[in-house]
């Protein structure tokens, strides 16, 4: 039986999901302010990935959602840009770097 996809679980595998080499031109901080789950940022410089519980004191965009629609947009089973147009997903500061996070990782169905 699979394990069930977490917030945590998605969060600890970020580092192995990261694509440097897709962000050379990439230097911001990304938020997440989940409604029923820890929130985290992570830092994108240098084509390091840098992952952090809490909030960031000056994020270059904060995306605001709940862990269910999070976890789906993650996996791939909702479109980031549908969660953002039916209001699960608000966005604050540079929307424009949302629209790349795609690029910065892998897909992982699993989570």
């Amino acid at each position: 039986m699979s394990e069930a996809i977490t917030v945590t679980r998605v969060i600890e595998k970020l580092s192995s999901r990261f694509i440097p080499e897709n962000t050379s031109a990439v230097s911001a901080t990304f938020q997440f302010i989940l409604s029923d789950a820890d929130d985290f940022y992570f830092t994108i410089a240098d084509q390091q990935l840098t992952v952090a519980l809490g909030e960031h004191h000056d994020p270059d965009i904060t995306l605001i959602t709940n862990s269910d629609t999070f976890i789906r947009v993650v996996t791939g089973e909702k479109d980031g840009m549908s969660a953002y147009l039916t209001g699960k997903l608000r966005a604050e500061g540079n929307v424009m770097l949302a629209t790349q996070l795609g690029k910065y990782f892998s897909k992982d169905k699993r989570g």
